[in-house]
């Protein structure tokens, strides 16, 4: 019996016409479709584990670049670290020097600065001191108010002048004759008609003199024996004295400008 091949007696499968080509699909086909798929529509593990796969990476990455960082002075010799080290101890030291420098300089100028300002504010002191023992300028402050009063005889201009000067050891600061004539260094007396002249100002009696300083250590200057109050009261004048907790002693010396004089070179 001659052989036969069983696959030729064997009938095409219903449904597909003879002749055509398999209509079912490769493995290579569906793998690549599904690959496809995955990439539009990602699950939710997918998304995890690329989130971690990105982490590490950057992760990765700073670390090299730290690793850079921490090497470079790794391949240095040592004699080239010695050199470094030095560098910069020459910098820190000159860095310190100049440091102390600027602070010596800075202490410096505070101290000249304070010098300046106490010089300035001593010359203020004296400049105000001067004018008012100049009589340049109006002054208040507390004193005595000194009443004399002429009633059985005509006061002596020398019991004036030893009035005035003892006010003056007795610090007086400053001095004015019935409210019109300051009383300075220089301030002249002179016998009037009907009174004194007091830098060339006739003044009439009674004198009322207006005395700024201490008022008790004023009163004492007046009070002592044989004292400017008793030669007044030989003058045949009554004194009175009032202690004054504040006087306005407003009349003023009309400054002089010297004609011939100037100040020298102090050579």
């Amino acid at each position: 019996m001659p052989d036969t091949d069983p696959s030729l007696d064997r009938p095409d499968p219903p449904g597909i016409p003879e002749g055509t080509p398999d209509a079912r699909p490769s493995s290579a086909d569906t793998g690549r479709s599904g690959l496809i798929g995955t990439l539009r529509e990602p699950s939710r593990r997918q998304l995890i584990v690329g989130v971690l796969l990105a982490v590490l990476g950057f992760a990765a990455v700073t670390q090299l670049r730290s690793n850079e960082l921490n090497d470079t002075y790794a391949g240095y010799s040592e004699q080239a670290l010695i050199d470094v080290l030095n560098g910069l101890a020459g910098t820190t030291q000159r860095a310190e020097a100049e440091l102390a420098r600027l602070e010596e300089t800075r202490q410096r100028l505070q101290s000249d600065t304070s010098a300046e300002q106490a010089a300035i504010e001593q010359a203020r002191n004296e400049a105000d001191t001067l004018q008012v023992l100049a009589g340049v300028v109006p002054v208040t402050g507390p004193g005595i108010r000194i009443t004399i009063t002429e009633e059985t005889g005509a006061v002596d201009i020398d019991s004036l002048l030893d009035t005035v000067q003892e006010m003056r050891t007795a610090f007086a600061e400053a001095m004015q004759f019935n409210g019109q004539v300051r009383v300075v260094g220089s301030t002249s007396f002179e016998d009037g008609v009907g009174g004194i002249y007091v830098d060339g100002t006739l003044l009439e009696p009674p004198y009322v003199i207006d005395v700024i300083g201490d008022p008790s250590g004023l009163r004492g200057g007046l009070t002592f024996p044989e004292g400017p109050i008793a030669q007044l009261q030989d003058d045949g004048a009554s004194v009175e004295v009032e202690e004054v907790q504040s006087l306005d002693i407003e009349s003023v010396v009309e400054v002089q400008q010297p004609q011939f004089a100037q100040p020298g070179s102090g050579g």
